[in-house]
């Protein structure tokens, strides 16, 4: 079994520390890969710390990992050693559901199996994630990276900017149409450029007027302050999407009264509370609440190709995983622009 040395909490009270644990061997249709980075997602402080009541411990977080691939099995056509390889929020699924044969293995009805503080399918252990130097998993759900893109910034891609993606294209974000992005962090600075791309008139929704050059500088047609009443009445009935990135609780109720009819307020952030909503800008604008989550194997491919064809990456801060317990205090006081990568080569340090 392959020796693994990595970083995790051991309740969710404690720190990350340095942890050694093992990986499941390989099999015909895994690939092994050196991890080179990964990404440090407010899920993996979630989980950590317990805020779902689901963690299991000890636990190694990290769902967005680009990594060099050491081993290939047998049956493998799809990497080769020395190849580099990107691992995201999930590796394995029932395989067999309509879901999963439809390419929307995140929605198998099995239940995905997560990348960390799941149980493998393949032999019962606990997933320990990126904040390691190693991973194993079979290679259907392993991506290829275009080999224009820096690496460290590719690491976010495989989960903020799949979430961010993935809704954008289903509710048809594209020219003629306004799409408005609440929150501006690890993924809403990935909506503002994707959704700019894409050819949409895009706005970006703030509380602090510090933002706005930088949301501009991201993508923003506008930016539009959250807390100033008049320049929000200004926005009202003219939004076709609003993609809700914040992970803080909050209300609604000031975004649904900007969508049009039809419109659609979609949210991919996690608050620890559910957020408030009234139904009153809903029904009278037949308007929908909806939700999103990552994307299937095939869609997280077609992500990082459109990211490679448009020179699309995250911005990023890349630090050593000493100092991983620094960054998730950071990451609560929304201290970085826009995504921490760790270097895992600091590993060996």
């Amino acid at each position: 079994m392959p020796s693994s040395k990595g970083y995790a909490a051991l309740d969710s009270k404690a720190q990350l520390a340095p942890f050694d644990f093992t990986r499941r061997d390989p099999g015909p249709s895994d690939i092994a890969v050196e991890i080179l980075y990964c990404g440090v997602c407010h899920t993996d402080l979630h989980q950590a710390r317990n805020e779902w009541g689901i963690s299991r411990y000890p636990m190694v977080p990290g769902h967005e990992i680009v990594g060099r691939v050491t081993f290939a099995g047998s049956s493998v056509k799809k990497f080769k050693a020395g190849e580099v390889a990107a691992i995201g929020v999930l590796v394995d699924s029932c395989r067999k559901c309509a879901q999963c044969a439809s390419g929307m293995e995140h929605f198998c009805v099995e239940g995905m199996t997560e990348t960390y503080n799941s149980i493998d399918r393949v032999d019962s252990s606990v997933t320990r994630g990126g904040y390691s130097n190693n991973y194993v998993v079979n290679e259907r759900y392993a991506h290829r990276i275009p080999g224009n893109l820096d690496l460290p910034a590719v690491a976010p891609l495989l989960c903020a900017g799949i979430t961010t993606y993935s809704p954008l294209r289903h509710w048809g974000a594209g020219p003629g149409k306004k799409v408005g992005i609440v929150g501006l962090g690890g993924l809403g600075h990935l909506a503002l450029k994707l959704a700019h791309s894409f050819g949409a008139h895009t706005v970006q929704f703030t509380t602090s007027p510090k933002k706005k050059d930088d949301a501009v500088r991201l993508g923003a047609d506008e930016v539009a302050i959250s807390t100033d009443v008049p320049a929000m009445k200004a926005q009202a009935n003219s939004f076709d999407m609003i993609l809700d990135t914040a992970s803080a609780p909050h209300s609604l109720d000031f975004y649904t009264a900007l969508l049009k009819r039809d419109g659609a307020m979609v949210l991919v952030g996690l608050p620890e509370t559910p957020p408030t909503i009234g139904v009153f800008n809903l029904i009278t604008r037949r308007a929908s609440i909806a939700g999103s989550m990552v994307g299937g194997m095939p869609e997280t491919q077609e992500m990082l190709d459109y990211c490679g064809k448009h020179n699309i990456a995250a911005d990023v801060e890349v630090i050593p995983i000493q100092k991983i317990n620094e960054a998730f205090e950071r990451l609560l006081r929304q201290d970085v622009k826009y995504r921490f990568v760790i270097d895992m080569s600091s590993l060996k340090a």
